[in-house]
Formats: C-alpha cells, structure tokens, sequence
C-alpha cells in the first residue's frame, strides 16, 4: 500500500510538471513537438541519474522505483503523446520533420540516459 501512495503522489507531481513546462516551452516555439521532446530527453537523463544515485548513494530502492521513476518520470514522460505527434506529423505531409522527430527522440534520450547514469562517476 505504500508503494502505491508513494506511485500516486511522485504520478501528481510529474503530471504537473510536464504540463507547466510543456506549456512554458510551447509559448516560445512554434511546434508542439519540441516541448514533448524536451520533456523526455528530459525525463530520460534523470531516469538514468537516478538510477546511478540509488546504485551509488544507497537510497531507498522503494523511494527511486515508485515514487521517483515509475511515479514521477513516468507520468512526466510519455510515449504515447510522442507517437500521437508523429502520427500527425505524417498526416500533414511533414514527413522529413517527423523523421527528424523521431530520430532525435530515441538517439537524445538514449543518450541523455547513459548521461545521467554516469554522471555519477566523474
């Protein structure tokens, strides 16, 4: 029971977070797309930080699991709107815009993850 009030309070709190910064990022660019980029390269490089924070510091694998990744980055990152925004990328015709799109997400988080995994280490 725990897990799930610690899943469901960081799910609150990421859920806010990816709507304030989504809107803070859409209001100074003219594609939707790059505040959902924005958030899951985000997202990703403190997933992979946060991981090497419990493996190194020693935190409470119960805090860093379901409050922290599942509930916090897991309601601040989404896939789903990330596919959607694809999906009408290529209904427009922006087809070398959606491939874009779609490259940079995957590479740039990958990335940001194995950053954040070893910033740790230095």
């Amino acid at each position: 029971m725990f897990n799930l009030i610690l899943l469901a309070s960081g799910g609150a709190i990421g859920a806010s977070s990816r709507y304030l910064i989504s809107n803070i990022i859409k209001h100074y660019t003219n594609f939707g797309f790059l505040s959902t980029l924005c958030v899951n390269i985000i997202g990703s490089f403190l997933i992979g930080y946060l991981i090497s924070i419990g493996v190194n510091k020693n935190l409470s694998n119960e805090f860093i699991k379901y409050f922290l990744i599942i509930g916090l980055l897991g309601s601040f990152t989404t896939f789903s709107t990330f596919s959607y925004e694809v999906v009408e990328l290529l209904l427009s015709k922006k087809i070398f815009l959606s491939i874009i799109y779609i490259f940079l997400s995957v590479v740039i988080c990958i990335l940001s993850t194995y950053l954040g995994m070893q910033i740790n280490k230095i």
